[in-house]
């Protein structure tokens, strides 16, 4: 079972709304990204399930990601977004999750340059009621901000907490063996925290297969182990290049032939097996 954990899907108004989620996003969306187009570019890819994230840009109403998600629960999963400055957010979280069976939320520490947003003080109890719920996590941030999702994930323990894009590690920091990554690689330890392998080709100074970045991505299956690690890419269809991500073709010959130190099984696990059994296809 092929499993992208990571594709952005979003729609216009009248379907859905547009706006920004953090006092640093400026993006306005022109165009959409619709479910149909993602369902055409997975179809033509044997990719048989893909985990639908609510886009930054489409404000904190995630209806659009949920409905397209239970229009067909054997193929999609879901991840919305809530306001981690909101101090409803705990009750905001959980009629998500009870009413629209989305799976968990997605965090940007990074966009909040002036607030710890994964605080447990602040933001404990709607962890605690994304954790009653056996949910998920999704962390989007860069190594510089790796403390807070390392403060706040032993405290969490039944959470799943997933790395996105790998948290961005950059081929300059393999000068000195990758020391400024060892940060985000130390959260192995934990057993709830899950690895992203995504994004590879927008890191790399390279082209095809991106080999300066092979060797991070190592590290990163070794200290996770291939069991807590799973495969994403970014967006539907046509736009995947356009916004300048590689094809979903592309992203599927990276994995399958570019990571050519993989086994058969390894690559099994990546692309779907470990994503079926951690959100529940």
């Amino acid at each position: 079972m092929i499993i992208d954990c990571h594709v952005h899907v979003w729609e216009l108004p009248p379907i859905a709304p547009v706006g920004p989620t953090a006092p640093s996003w400026t993006a306005v969306t022109e165009e959409a990204g619709p479910t149909g187009l993602l369902v055409e570019d997975m179809d033509e890819n044997g990719v048989d399930a893909a985990v639908l994230v609510q886009s930054s840009g489409s404000t904190w109403d995630n209806t659009y990601v949920a409905e397209s998600t239970n229009s067909d629960r054997s193929r999609f999963r879901s991840i919305g977004l809530v306001d981690p400055m909101d101090p409803q957010n705990a009750s905001v979280a959980a009629r998500w999750m009870d009413e629209f069976g989305v799976s968990g939320f997605r965090f940007h520490p990074d966009y909040y340059p002036d607030d710890v947003v994964l605080d447990p003080v602040r933001n404990g109890a709607m962890f605690r009621a994304i954790e009653e719920r056996g949910g998920i996590v999704k962390v989007h941030n860069r190594v510089g901000n790796v403390g807070q999702m390392a403060r706040v994930v032993p405290i969490y323990p039944e959470i799943t907490w997933i790395i996105d894009h790998m948290m961005y590690p950059e081929p300059w920091m393999a000068g000195d063996g990758w020391t400024a990554y060892l940060p985000v690689l130390e959260l192995a330890r934990f057993p709830n925290v899950v690895m992203t392998i995504s994004d590879v080709h927008n890191r790399s100074a390279e082209s095809y297969p991106f080999g300066d970045m092979h060797g991070v991505v190592m590290m990163a299956i070794d200290a996770f182990g291939i069991e807590r690690c799973i495969w994403g890419t970014g967006y539907p269809g046509y736009l995947r290049e356009k916004n300048g991500w590689i094809s979903l073709a592309e992203e599927l010959r990276l994995v399958r032939q570019g990571f050519d130190w993989l086994t058969e099984e390894e690559r099994g696990k990546l692309l779907g097996e470990n994503a079926k059994r951690i959100y529940g296809f």
